[in-house]
């Protein structure tokens, strides 16, 4: 029998769970999403808002919006543009008013920090025509959460305003998901504990399902910050965050929702000793095949390229939760492999994670051979990482700047140790960032070249790469973030070494340095001439018997409706030679290609004909293609490959593949083309490496294969081979 209590007590359980159930997606009223073809019943004035919504394939993207479209005031056919977007009359009926807003221009104060962005962009609740709300962007390139408390305006009609006054070009703000629902303006939170008892925590993502920024805490302190697309229902990839530093521990899971009531968002997360449902990995229909791609989430620059005993490490940027750089960068965390041959490459752990003085950006490794730091505990040399820690880019550094920081490793990379002393640098202006450090044998000591703000790079010298000391700077309008120094011998003259500064985007100088200054000996120089490039390091510590110089890029090529994004262009070997022009930098492919060579294919005193084809029985996807023309009657001639021409035009002198353009003079009556090609690049080098031309490739659709061709004339294939390439990852 139940007696009365009892039954208060179930039905008052009963009423609870009707009321928790009934708190669901039913509970939010969606005012705009901004996923049609136009704005509706929205009224535009000026010409901000001219275009209707963003998104589609003419526009820009953003990070984090939900949905297909989002109110963008950039203007595509009219820039700069101002103007204002007002909402039709609606009802307030509920207590909050949540909704996804960006900016892709901030006002930036100057000096030290700090940011200010006045009401030129801005987004406005108006009760009675008159402003009650507004909210200006406080974050930037992508999609975040903001909210109103409306309560006190139940019941009354409003409108919503969305103003962009700023006549920069370019800057615009964008709005999205304007809903209305009793969530409170700092959300809905969502906890879930677990017993870390295997090392990664999965994760199920959802592409285009809402950001949640979850919040991982154990022994009483936060250990991640994540940014993720969380699935509710279909998962389309899982993505992991290592726990081995906290096997056995209990873990704290937080999030916070503003879409909904429904507090299932964390059930899913599962402890896994492995990827959940990764049978394909590396067999991915966009998945490059001998170019290094992580394996989950987003790949940008390579960092800390180093060598040690037997050993290159590279270490990139890396976003391992997403298909994207992540909302402001919140995931930006050093990704790591090893390899001892520059071709095979061990994905292992991430080396450096978020922390709260910020991502972390770019840097440099060394190995400190003399101890300089102190860090070394055993036999083994410290590597040590420098690098930038992006503060006031994440909630978890929000008051934070920008500034420098160092890891290190006493285990051969295995591990890294967080520096307690961090930061080692200062803020000194609002963007300073990457750090490259090289050891400095005339004088001794530590030099770290740091960018400053897209308007110069900073040199500084260190004993021990905790206390720098700054000597100068150069300022330049080309050299942008990612700086690189290092020399080279013209045409193998150790007697005759220029030193090369270089930034992002691979221009560079020639000069001289003495430890303290650099002063360049010529305007920037051009490097590379494709698409598909950008911020390349080269490896430090190589060995003296080796004695090359070499590099690795970042290789910006986006492969949609995959769990992984961007790709590490394929390792060259930098030199410098005398040209007509002056000295100039050749890349060419490091010969370790060799080891994933396949079937060869080769012809030679070859008269090609027009439309004869010689390469029409060679089929395959991955190639290594080296040919030699003698320029003669034809009038243009090269390869169609997979559908992309690489062609050489006589009459104007260039090399041309697509868009891209590089003048290129025969030598001695020919033509020397090298080119690379994986499942999502082509990277072509001339006259041996003279011209560098890396180019996204991504499949056309056409049938792939391969063709040699001549127009307007025959011309003479001196030499030609054609490698199958083998896979890197079937090893």
């Amino acid at each position: 029998m139940i007696i009365k209590g009892q039954l208060i007590f179930i039905l008052l359980i009963v009423s609870l769970l009707v009321y928790g159930c009934s708190q669901n997606a039913s509970d939010t009223i969606v005012i705009e999403d901004f996923d049609g073809e136009s704005y509706g019943e929205w009224t535009a004035e000026g010409t901000a808002f001219a275009s209707g919504p963003s998104g589609g394939e003419d526009t820009h993207r953003m990070v984090g919006l939900l949905g297909s479209g989002f109110a963008a005031s950039l203007n595509y056919e009219n820039e700069p543009a101002v103007g204002t977007l007002t909402s039709p009359p609606f009802l307030i009926e509920k207590n909050s008013i949540h909704f996804l807003i960006s900016s892709h221009e901030l006002h930036f104060l100057p000096g030290p920090g700090g940011m200010e962005n006045p009401d030129d962009q801005v987004i406005q609740l108006l009760v009675d025509d008159k402003v009650v709300r507004s909210k200006v962007p406080d974050e930037f390139h992508a999609m975040f959460w903001r909210s109103w408390d409306v309560s006190e305006f139940k019941g009354k009609k409003a409108r919503i305003r969305i103003v962009d006054n700023d006549k920069r070009r370019w800057a615009h703000i964008d709005i999205d998901h304007i809903i209305q629902n009793d969530i409170p303006v700092e959300g809905l939170s969502v906890e879930r504990r677990l017993t870390v008892n295997r090392p990664l925590l999965n994760l199920p993502v959802k592409e285009g399902a809402v950001r949640n920024y979850i919040e991982l805490f154990a022994d009483g302190k936060q250990i991640r910050g994540i940014d993720v697309e969380l699935a509710k229902e279909d998962i389309d990839y899982w993505v992991v965050a290592d726990l081995t530093p906290w096997m056995g521990k209990d873990l704290i899971v937080r999030t916070r929702k503003f879409d909904d009531h429904n507090r299932s968002i964390l059930d899913r997360l599962t402890l896994a000793d492995d990827i959940l449902e990764s049978n394909d990995l590396y067999q991915e229909t966009l998945r490059s095949q001998f170019h290094f791609s992580s394996k989950r989430g987003w790949l940008n620059d390579p960092n800390g390229l180093v060598y040690y005993d037997g050993e290159f490490h590279l270490f990139y940027q890396h976003n391992p939760y997403n298909w994207d750089h992540s909302r402001n960068d919140y995931n930006k965390t050093w990704g790591h492999a090893v390899s001892t041959d520059l071709v095979y490459w061990n994905e292992m752990p991430d080396a450096i994670h978020p922390d709260h003085l910020g991502p972390i950006y770019s840097g440099s490794a060394v190995i400190d051979e003399k101890n300089t730091t102190g860090f070394q505990t055993g036999e083994e040399k410290p590597i040590v990482c420098i690098y930038t820690s992006a503060g006031g880019r994440s909630p978890w550094s929000k008051e934070e700047k920008f500034t420098q920081s160092l890891a290190y490793s006493n285990d051969r990379g295995r591990t890294f140790t967080i520096y307690e002393g961090n930061p080692v640098q200062k803020n000194i202006e609002y963007i300073n960032r990457d750090p490259k450090a090289i050891w400095h044998e005339p004088t001794n000591q530590w030099v770290i070249v740091l960018h400053f703000d897209e308007r110069a790079n900073g040199f500084f010298t260190s004993k021990d790469l905790k206390s720098w000391e700054f000597q100068s700077e150069l300022e330049s309008d080309v050299l942008s973030d990612c700086p690189e120094l290092f020399q080279l011998a013209i045409d193998g003259d150790k007697n005759n070494k220029k030193w090369i500064l270089y930034g992002g985007s691979g221009h560079y100088f020639l000069g001289d340095f003495d430890g303290k200054v650099y002063k360049p000996e010529t305007s920037e120089i051009k490097y590379n001439y494709g698409n598909g490039f950008y911020a390349s390091q080269t490896f430090s510590n190589v060995p003296e018997e080796d004695g090359r110089r070499i590099q690795m890029a970042w290789g910006v090529i986006p492969t949609l409706e995959m769990p992984f994004n961007m790709i590490l262009l394929f390792p060259v070997e930098l030199t410098l030679h005398s040209t007509e022009e002056g000295p100039r930098m050749f890349a060419y492919p490091v010969k370790e290609i060799e080891k994933i060579h396949g079937k060869e294919y080769t012809w030679s005193d070859i008269e090609l004909q027009p439309e004869k084809n010689i390469l029409s029985d060679v089929t395959g996807e991955l190639f290594d293609i080296e040919a030699e023309f003698s320029v003669g009657e034809g009038e243009e001639f090269g390869f169609v490959i997979n559908g992309y021409s690489v062609n050489y035009q006589k009459e104007s002198g260039q090399l041309i593949s697509g868009e891209m353009k590089a003048d290129l003079k025969p030598e001695n009556g020919k033509i020397h083309l090298r080119i690379l090609v994986d499942r999502v690049s082509i990277e072509i080098f001339a006259n041996n490496g003279r011209i560098y031309m890396p180019m996204r490739a991504l499949p056309t659709g056409e049938k792939p294969g391969l063709k040699v061709f001549t127009k307007g004339g025959s011309t003479k294939i001196n030499s030609l081979k054609v490698h199958e390439v083998k896979s890197i990852w079937d090893y």
